[in-house]
């Protein structure tokens, strides 16, 4: 049941990354990858990462809420999922290890004050 919800989770800021309007985008020559930052209608950071060339999503990737209040942290490799999520919300911090693009494990802790990243 947890797995299902997390994969619903994890489809909804998959939408909610592309439904932000105002962004900014640099190619980062030495990488060869498509730099992007989104904004939330406040002006306050949504989302960083980077694509590739072809349009996937590639290494990490930050999403805050309209606070400025870190949310996610996500990693890709070439529009999969791979390696640690983290995913805060005020009373909790979730960790789901991905294994090419499938929920592999995942761990619940309260938060702490030190986790306010």
């Amino acid at each position: 049941m947890k797995k299902n919800m997390f994969i619903l989770f994890a489809c909804l800021f998959s939408m909610v990354s592309l439904a932000q309007k105002e962004r900014v985008l640099k190619l980062n020559n030495e990488t060869n990858l498509i730099e992007v930052t989104y904004y939330h209608d406040n002006g306050v950071v949504s989302q960083t990462g980077a694509y590739t060339l072809d349009g996937k999503l590639q290494g990490e990737w930050l999403s805050f809420d309209a606070e400025g209040n870190k949310t996610v942290l996500a990693n890709y490799d070439n529009g999969k999922k791979v390696g640690k999520w983290f995913y805060w919300t005020k009373e909790t911090v979730k960790e789901v290890d991905y294994t090419t693009n499938v929920i592999a494990n995942l761990k619940e802790s309260e938060k702490t004050n030190k986790e306010n990243l």
